[in-house]
């Protein structure tokens, strides 16, 4: 495992306080070359649904950065903390060694995690913008954090994560799968199937306590979900005021196939076979 560390330089994004798109073009290009038109156009993406606005939850993150160093500092030493023996624990836990760069980065609001490929190689990117915004600079949850990215890592390393979905159904679907696929693996990895890093203020207990209503909404909601209306994935998200309830859905649904099935077993679903599998987990 690689981890790339770009966090001296990134600062280089701004000019007197503010973010500058020239200048943070010109680091991600010295820093990471070939990788800025992947972030643009993941950008302009997330622009086009009409959810994200840059100049309302874009920029604000962006500048968040640069005026609050102490908190970048804290997560850039949370991320070093938490990159230690991955690797390891990774092969002990799941019998496999995982190849993979792990990189540390200012994007353009692409996530505060995000598995892709880079340079033909997969790699899990750590957006310290998204980190600042979310609070998410400690030790605990950053580690949680890549762990979690790495699960999708291995999901597509090893098993069936890049398939073709029918529509926006299936795609949703798939995508409540794939995201409880990876919360497993951090799980398993911190020994503790109770373990969920988002919770905070009750969380876990709320979404627990409604978990039959969650299938409910969630199988009623699949057929006219798209981007602007989903309430279950991404930080801007909310059901019923709770962020992050498609994750965890996901994990206990994939925790009742491990009843079932070895975790390696189930990351070689098809789609299909989640389809059915879920059916019978939300009836």
């Amino acid at each position: 495992m690689r981890i790339i560390d770009t966090y001296p330089a990134l600062l280089d994004s701004y000019e007197g306080g503010a973010f500058c798109f020239e200048r943070w073009r010109a680091y991600i290009d010295r820093a990471l070359p070939g990788l800025s038109p992947a972030l643009i156009e993941d950008a302009q993406k997330s622009l086009r649904t009409g959810a994200v606005s840059w100049r309302e939850n874009v920029l604000p993150a962006l500048c968040g950065v640069a005026a609050q160093i102490g908190l970048c500092e804290e997560a850039h030493r949370s991320f070093l903390a938490a990159t230690q023996g991955l690797g390891e624990a990774i092969a002990e836990t799941f019998g496999r060694p995982l190849d993979a760069d792990v990189v540390f980065y200012l994007g353009l609001c692409n996530g505060a995690g995000w598995a892709t490929r880079y340079e033909n190689r997969r790699a899990v990117l750590i957006g310290l913008e998204k980190i600042v915004e979310l609070r998410w600079h400690g030790r605990e949850t950053m580690l949680g954090l890549i762990r979690h990215e790495l699960g999708h890592v291995y999901h597509g390393r090893y098993g069936a994560l890049e398939r073709k979905t029918g529509g926006a159904r299936d795609a949703y679907l798939w995508q409540m799968f794939s995201e409880g696929v990876a919360m497993v693996f951090e799980q398993m990895l911190a020994d503790d199937l109770d373990y969920f890093h988002q919770d905070r203020d009750g969380w876990l207990r709320w979404c627990d306590a409604h978990l039959a209503q969650i299938k409910r909404d969630f199988c009623r909601d699949l057929p006219e979900m798209t981007p602007a209306n989903q309430r279950y994935f991404g930080d801007l998200a909310l059901y019923e005021g709770h962020g992050d309830v498609g994750y965890y859905l996901g994990c206990r649904f994939v925790q009742d196939l491990l009843g079932r099935y070895s975790f390696n077993e189930i990351i070689r679903f098809e789609p299909g076979d989640v389809a059915e599998a879920f059916g019978r987990f939300a009836a």
